[in-house]
């Protein structure tokens, strides 16, 4: 039974590990913490084996584990920053200069996805970056497909509203359209 167990894990481990990896890189400040992430998701993976799903749904059962790790993840480092804002605070003050004016479109679109709400952030990465379609993040965000539509599409509006307010071009009035794809994808 122990080599059905780990012949399983093996098995599903080498079909998502570079996703489950892709996904953590992609909300993550270092690498470091991307592999911290995904060695979490895989161990909880490992102690869950038995309740592991089948087939592509390991896929999207691992995106949620994944997206839970990644939440204490940020509980951790914002408690960090906690700490430190007052030193962070002080050297900035007494280091930092004012970026130089270039890739203006990039960081507006930066500045205005960092506008939105964690929830809606993770959706639009959810669809653009992973590939999800709707009842795929359904599953990985435990909802209905109904939810993520609803979700999605008031996102979709929070960030062209967001966009047209940061001065992006592009932006003018698409809500879901190619111009908020490509902002999420560039950010």
């Amino acid at each position: 039974m122990d080599d059905d167990r780990k012949t399983r894990f093996e098995a599903v481990y080498r079909q998502t590990y570079e996703r489950i990896l892709g996904y953590a890189v992609r909300r993550c400040e270092s690498p470091e913490d991307a592999a911290d992430v995904v060695a979490e998701t895989f161990a909880i993976a490992w102690r869950r084996v038995d309740t592991l799903p089948r087939g592509d749904e390991a896929r999207l059962w691992l995106y949620g584990v994944a997206r839970n790790v990644l939440a204490n993840h940020r509980r951790g480092l914002d408690r960090h920053r906690a700490r430190n804002a007052p030193l962070d605070t002080d050297l900035a003050d007494l280091y930092l200069r004012p970026p130089e004016d270039g890739g203006h479109d990039v960081s507006a679109i930066a500045a205005a996805f960092r506008e939105l709400s964690d929830d809606d952030r993770e959706l639009l990465t959810l669809v653009a970056w992973e590939g999800l379609d709707h009842g795929q993040v359904a599953k990985v965000l435990d909802c209905s497909r109904n939810a993520v539509r609803i979700r999605l599409h008031r996102a979709r509006k929070r960030f062209a509203k967001a966009l047209d307010g940061a001065g992006s071009t592009g932006s003018t009035g698409s809500t879901g359209g190619t111009a908020n794809r490509f902002a999420v994808e560039s950010v």
